[in-house]
């Protein structure tokens, strides 16, 4: 089959976007692998589907997979390249859309300087929701934030729609990203995996990140995995309310104001090429 697609990125976090707003998403998983593949296809980091809604209060679906094939929850760094794609492609005339991902709902704001925002909802911190077994663990409060000890670190537990353990540095460019990421994605208190962060605070509006993703190994930029960051730095009483996150792929700026009030994130979206393959 031939395939269309456009290639973008957000940050440097690369994506395949593939409109199925006319037929039908119908990719396998070893489609998938070989269409995520650096050598032997375009290479990503993931694939993003827009799909028609199903409900009349959201104007698309959001789907997220892999490289590997899996489907995904959430990817903050696609969403901005979600809706500069459907803006820029005419499939709607709105600046300010919303779009059904497989957990939540989100709303995205493409700006006048082409950056895009997106409410990422609120965080959750209750275990379940990432999975994570903190069965016979005891943590440490730091201003009242549970970080909680796994392989021989203290890792701050939340899911910003995804599940994220972040951990806080004294320089990322030194941290073990590559060697005790692995280890912290597939441990067994989180069954489903998860995503690994390395935050190093350099001051209370700034931090610098690295993040191991599941499933995906390290990316250049994690909008979920910012989002988290901040959330736990701002929890721990490190960080104020809107913090610059300086990711290896560019800068992102995310702001929460505590409780349940939604994480916003804000950064580029950019269009690289668009394409054919055949599969």
């Amino acid at each position: 089959m031939n395939l269309r697609f456009t290639k973008m990125h957000g940050a440097g976090n690369d994506f395949v976007v593939i409109d199925a707003t006319r037929e039908p998403f119908a990719l396998t998983p070893a489609q998938m692998r070989l269409l995520g593949d650096r050598r032997f296809g375009v290479g990503c980091d993931q694939i993003l589907v827009i799909e028609p809604s199903s409900d009349a209060g959201a104007d698309f679906r959001y789907r997220i997979f892999n490289n590997t094939g899996d489907e995904v929850e959430h990817c903050g760094n696609g969403s901005r390249c979600f809706v500069r794609y459907v803006v820029d492609a005419g499939l709607t005339d709105k600046r300010d859309i919303q779009v059904d991902t497989m957990n939540r709902r989100l709303r995205l704001t493409l700006q006048d300087d082409g950056r895009v925002t997106v409410d990422m909802g609120a965080p959750v911190f209750d275990h379940a929701a990432l999975p994570f077994d903190a069965s016979g663990l005891k943590p440490r409060l730091e201003n009242g934030f549970e970080l909680w000890p796994v392989e021989g670190v203290e890792l701050a537990v939340l899911s910003m729609g995804n599940p994220h353990a972040v951990q806080r540095v004294d320089d990322v460019e030194t941290a073990p990203v590559l060697t005790q990421g692995p280890r912290i994605e597939r441990h067994a208190r989180f069954p489903r995996g998860v995503n690994a962060g390395f935050m190093q605070v350099l001051g209370r509006d700034r931090i610098a990140l690295r993040v191991f993703e599941r499933d995906a190994g390290e990316t250049l930029a994690c909008g979920t995995g910012a989002c988290a960051a901040v959330v736990a730095g701002i929890r721990a009483g490190w960080l104020d309310a809107v913090v610059e996150v300086q990711t290896r792929g560019g800068l992102l700026k995310i702001e929460w104001a505590g409780g349940q009030s939604p994480v916003m994130m804000t950064g580029p979206a950019v269009k690289v090429f668009d394409g054919e393959i055949t599969l």
